[in-house]
C-alpha cells in the first residue's frame, strides 16, 4: 500500500467517526472543515516558520500573552495574510487545541471562535471573498454531534486527536498529497450520497475527458471557466492537466457546496489572487458575465428547471436564438450561457443527457441556429450509461468552439467502451485515449466515429442523435438453411438408433419399453 493510500484510508477512518452520528453529505461537511482547518493550521506554521529562520525561535514557541512574543505575532500575521490571504496566533493552532483537548478540557468554544477569527482576518483585505463564511456549516451545538454538550465536545475531540497525528507533508512540492486525499474523500462522499452527488461532484474519469478535450495542443491557459462548478474538482482538473492556470472562475448556486469549492481550491494551493468561485444561480444572476475564457467546461444539472423567463430573450446570452430552452430542461440554456463567456478562440466541454441531441420544438431551434448561423459544435461524444452518482442515464459530451473552420461536426460513439466497477461504469484512462486520438485525428473510424457533414445534418432537420450518423450495428451470422436442415436429419436418425437400444436393455429387465410406438 503506498503513502497515499494509506492517508486515504486514515482519513477515511477518521470520516467514519461520524458517519453513525448522521447522512453521507452532513458528516461531510464536518470532516472535510476539520481537515480544512488543519491544513490552514499547518500552513500558517510553515509560512511563519519561515520568516523566523534565524530568530531562535518557532512559531508554535511563540507565547500570545508574552509581550515581547507580540512583536513577531504582529509581523507574522501582517506577513501571512498579504501572502497566504489569512492569519493564526499559536493559540489558535489545530495542535494546540486537539492537546487541549486530549487534556480534558472543553474545546467546542475555543474552536468556534478560532474558525472565526480566521475568516475576520480577512475583512478587509483582498482575500476577505474568498474566506467569508466559509465555515459556517460547521455547527459544533448541532445535536447530530451529540445529545450533549459533552458528548458533541468528545466526539470532536477524538476527531481532532486523530487527524492531528497525520502528517500532511505540506513541504512536498512534488506531490499533492493531501490534495489527492482530498479528492478522494469528496468521491467517497458523493459515492454514497445518491443523487446529491451530481450537486458537488463529476466522476474523474470524466473530469479528465473534458480537462483533456479542451487544452488539447495546450501546455497553459489564461482563463478556465465553470458555471456549475460544485466543489470544484472539474476546474481543478483542468488545472493538473496543463503546467499553469492563469485565473480560475467559477459559480455555484448550492451554499454548502459553493463552501466546499472554495476550501477545495485553498487545500489544492490555488492562490486566493488567482481564483474567484461566486455564489448565484448562474442562468438568473450570472456572476462573471462582462469575462471571456479561454476555456469553459461544466457538468451542470441534468434537465432541470429554471425560470426561462420570456424577458431572458433581451439578455445577450439568448438574443439571436429566437427560443428559450423549456422550462423544465434548461440543459441547453447552459450551453447557450458557456458558449457565450468563449473568448473568440476558445473551447468549451460539457456533459448533457442525450435528449439534447434530439428534441424537438425550442431545442431543435437551438440547435440549428448553434450549426447554420455560429458554427459551434465541432464534436459530440456519446459516453456510456451509469456512469454517473445517481443517473444512470446514458450522457454525452458537448464540444464547442469559436471562429472554428470545419464545416462538418464529428460524432464519436464511445458508449460501449468502459468497465464494470461496483454499481458504476467507468471510463478507464485508455478509453479516454481512445476518445482524444479520434478527435485528434478527426478522421472516419469504423463503428466508432464519423465527420458528418453540414448538408446530411440538415437532411436529418439537425437531429443530432449519434445513431443516425455513426453505424455500430453487427450484422448477425448468417443460417445456412439445408446445413442446418441436414443436421436435424442426422439427429433425428441417431435419436431413432438410441431409442432401440434402450427398448433393448428394457426386454432384457422384463419391462415395457416407453419407446414402443414412439417415431
Amino acid at each position: 500500500m503506498t503513502d497515499q493510500q494509506i492517508l486515504h484510508k486514515q482519513l477515511w477512518n477518521i470520516a467514519n467517526e461520524l458517519r453513525g452520528k448522521m447522512g453521507a453529505d452532513e458528516f461531510r461537511d464536518y470532516i472535510l472543515g476539520f481537515i480544512f482547518y488543519k491544513y490552514l493550521s499547518d500552513k500558517a506554521v510553515k509560512f511563519a516558520n519561515e520568516l523566523l529562520d534565524g530568530e531562535g525561535i518557532t512559531f508554535t514557541e511563540l507565547d500570545d500573552s508574552n509581550p515581547e512574543h507580540q512583536r513577531y505575532i504582529t509581523e507574522i500575521a501582517k506577513n501571512s495574510i498579504a501572502e497566504v490571504g489569512f492569519s493564526l496566533t499559536p493559540n489558535q493552532l489545530f495542535h494546540t487545541i486537539s492537546e487541549r483537548g486530549k487534556q480534558g478540557s472543553f474545546i467546542l468554544d475555543d474552536l468556534d471562535k478560532t474558525l472565526k477569527a480566521i475568516e475576520r482576518s480577512t475583512l478587509g483585505t483582498d482575500s476577505e471573498e474568498d474566506f467569508a463564511k466559509l465555515f459556517e456549516d460547521l455547527d459544533l451545538n448541532s445535536s447530530k454531534l451529540g445529545n450533549s454538550a459533552n458528548d458533541r465536545n468528545e466526539l470532536v475531540v477524538k476527531v481532532l486527536n486523530h487527524l492531528d497525528g497525520i502528517d500532511f507533508d505540506l513541504t512536498n512540492t512534488e506531490k499533492d498529497v493531501l490534495g489527492d486525499a482530498y479528492e478522494y474523500l469528496i468521491a467517497q462522499f458523493a459515492s454514497g450520497a445518491g443523487k446529491k452527488a451530481g450537486e458537488f461532484y463529476t466522476p474523474q474519469p470524466v473530469s479528465t475527458l473534458l480537462a483533456r478535450l479542451v487544452t488539447l495542443g495546450k501546455d497553459r491557459l489564461k482563463s478556465v471557466y465553470d458555471p456549475t462548478c460544485g466543489s470544484g474538482s472539474l476546474l481543478l482538473r483542468v488545472k493538473r492537466q496543463v503546467k499553469n492556470v492563469d485565473r480560475i472562475f467559477g459559480q455555484e448556486m448550492n451554499r454548502t457546496t459553493y463552501n466546499l469549492a472554495r476550501m477545495n481550491m485553498i487545500l489544492h494551493d490555488v492562490h486566493f489572487a488567482t481564483f474567484d468561485i461566486k455564489q448565484e444561480d448562474t442562468l438568473t444572476r450570472p456572476q462573471h458575465l462582462e469575462h471571456r475564457f479561454e476555456a469553459v467546461v461544466a457538468n451542470p444539472p441534468f434537465s432541470a428547471n429554471w425560470s426561462a423567463d420570456p424577458n431572458l430573450l433581451q439578455d445577450p446570452r439568448f438574443t439571436g436564438y429566437g427560443k428559450l430552452a423549456p422550462k423544465t430542461k434548461a440543459d441547453m440554456a447552459f450551453v447557450q450561457h458557456m458558449y457565450y463567456q468563449l473568448e473568440e478562440h476558445g473551447i468549451m466541454a460539457v456533459v448533457l443527457p442525450h435528449g439534447v441531441l434530439f428534441r424537438g420544438s425550442s431545442e431543435r431551434v437551438i440547435r440549428q441556429y448553434l450549426i447554420e448561423n455560429l458554427n459551434a459544435i465541432d464534436t459530440i461524444i456519446g459516453l456510456p450509461a451509469n456512469m454517473f452518482y445517481g443517473a444512470a442515464i446514458p450522457t454525452c459530451v458537448l464540444v464547442l468552439k469559436k471562429n472554428r473552420k470545419h464545416d462538418d461536426i464529428l460524432f464519436i460513439d464511445a458508449s460501449n467502451d468502459f468497465e464494470k466497477q461496483k454499481t458504476q461504469n467507468v471510463l478507464l484512462p485508455e478509453h479516454i485515449d481512445k476518445i482524444m486520438q479520434a478527435v485528434n485525428k478527426r478522421e472516419s473510424i469504423a463503428k466508432y466515429a464519423e465527420v458528418v457533414p453540414f448538408s446530411q445534418i440538415e437532411e436529418n432537420d439537425f437531429n443530432l442523435n449519434i445513431p443516425r450518423y455513426v453505424d455500430t450495428f453487427e450484422a448477425e451470422e448468417e443460417i445456412d438453411l439445408v446445413k442446418t436442415s441436414e443436421k436435424l436429419t442426422a439427429l433425428s436418425l441417431e435419436a431413432e438408433q438410441t431409442d432401440k437400444v434402450l427398448a433393448g436393455y428394457c426386454v432384457e429387465l422384463g419391462i415395457v419399453s416407453p419407446f414402443n410406438g414412439r417415431k
